[in-house]
């Protein structure tokens, strides 16, 4: 149930109409608020005369017809020009990063600002009465409807600029930027993690099918693990928060077997047709390399993008240097009661450059920016298992390099940043200056 709560809320967050929607009823709720104290004859006279809309009946009504369509139309001329910049980023950045977008909060309050302002016009025009109605004018409801539509024309002057910038491809990757950096700081720890149970551990265990479908977007694995100890079993759940979940297929191993650990199991997920990022570091890496790629696409042909999304790789993978990934170890007392897949850091370094270094195996620019990101990590990493792995991609960028590149100076190149790369590896910063130095000595013997 927390699970599905956290998906509930979640999902109330990333949407895109309910801010607007809170800002219209703001609007209707004060509107009903300030013609109620027009009413009540509270209003010192001072403040009447000399500070507050003094007009007639019929000036009030054209007054209020026309903030309330002028409101209504610009709403429209903004929904049409996010519709084109979601469509613009679509072709150019990808359709998952279009929710950066929708859960923009600048594009919401603009929105919300233009249909509160006319649903505010709409309630106080339906109080305003003529002499022979029963002459009735709400002046501080008028006035603060004046306030608002220059308050609209302030936030339309702020939309457009917000948008051109929004729709930069440098924004939008710094934006995923700093969803990678939320995720790290969620989904990491500084702690030594304890290692999971051996597979022969899991030998005889029960498999635990699921008929649902969709993507795990949410696991309540405090509340999982609660369960399974109090019913003295141990969980092995098959899937991580990020994978897809296929019908009829086995989500979990217990051991030993108890009544009620599907049904268990099944409250403590939620499931959706996407992937998100608030419990999957692996998704928000692939929003960086999805832009990377598209950018590499033939189509679009702008490396420049991608050296961009590289660098931001690099600096996530610097600040993991220090932390360490879950084990998906959870105890209780001395006993391990739930083991949830973990993202291993050789997957993590696959999502971030295998499928970049694919299809830009035939850009020289690509594949130096690739080996300087990767001697930049290894520079600052000091675990000797994660130093390997880089290697293993530093040497999977210079194979690529020697059968795609034709060219022999750009050939050349890539062999002096992959050798920098490898006496950063072996020798540490202070490497490549002894390097250099060498370099210069050799060649002034020969000149001599």
């Amino acid at each position: 149930m927390t699970a599905r709560l956290r998906k509930l809320f979640d999902d109330l967050a990333n949407s895109f109409w309910l801010l607007p929607a809170l800002i219209v009823l703001a609007g209707l709720l004060t509107a009903l608020a300030l013609v109620q104290l027009d009413r009540s004859g509270l209003l010192p006279r001072w403040l009447l005369e000399d500070w507050l809309y003094d007009g007639g009946a019929t000036g009030a009504r054209t007054l209020l017809g026309a903030v309330a369509s002028s409101t209504i139309g610009v709403a429209g001329t903004v929904f049409s020009i996010t519709i084109a910049a979601l469509s613009l980023a679509a072709g150019q950045m990808g359709p998952r990063l279009l929710r950066n977008f929708t859960k923009d909060r600048g594009n919401q309050l603009t929105l919300g600002a233009f249909l509160g302002t006319f649903s505010y016009a709409l309630i106080v025009l339906r109080s305003v009465r003529t002499q022979d109605e029963g002459a009735f004018i709400p002046h501080l409801s008028l006035t603060v409807a004046i306030i608002l539509a220059f308050v609209c024309v302030a936030t339309l002057v702020y939309f457009v600029g917000h948008m051109a910038g929004r729709i930069n491809v440098d924004t939008v990757i710094d934006l995923v930027s700093e969803e990678v950096q939320s995720a790290i700081g969620r989904l990491t720890t500084d702690k030594q993690q304890i290692e999971p149970p051996p597979a022969e551990f899991w030998k005889d265990g029960t498999p635990i099918d699921d008929s649902r479908r969709g993507y795990l977007q949410h696991l309540d694995d405090q509340g999982l693990a609660d369960w399974a100890a109090e019913h003295e079993t141990s969980i092995r759940l098959l899937v991580r928060p990020g994978d897809y979940i296929f019908p009829g297929a086995p989500i979990a191993v217990m051991l030993p077997p108890v009544e009620g650990a599907a049904e268990a199991i099944r409250n403590a997920t939620a499931l959706g047709p996407q992937r998100v990022s608030s419990a999957d570091l692996e998704f928000a890496v692939r929003q960086l390399v999805e832009v990377a790629v598209r950018a590499l696409s033939p189509g679009i042909n702008d490396p420049h993008t991608a050296m961009s999304a590289l660098d931001r790789l690099g600096a996530a993978l610097c600040e993991i240097v220090p932390l360490y990934l879950p084990s998906g170890v959870l105890m209780r007392g001395d006993r391990p009661v739930l083991i949830v897949p973990r993202l291993q850091y050789e997957r993590l370094l696959n999502a971030m450059f295998d499928m970049i270094r694919q299809n830009g195996s035939t850009s020289a620019a690509v594949l130096t920016r690739i080996l300087d990101v990767l001697t930049a990590v290894i520079s600052v990493e000091r675990d000797r298992d994660r130093m390997l792995l880089l290697k293993e991609h530093a040497d999977l960028v210079a194979g690529d390099a020697r059968r795609n590149i034709s060219n022999p100076a750009d050939l050349r190149d890539i062999d002096l940043r992959h050798a920098a790369f490898l006496t950063m590896l072996h020798d540490g910063p202070l490497g490549q200056f002894a390097t250099q130095s060498d370099e210069h000595q050799g060649a002034r013997s020969n000149g001599s």
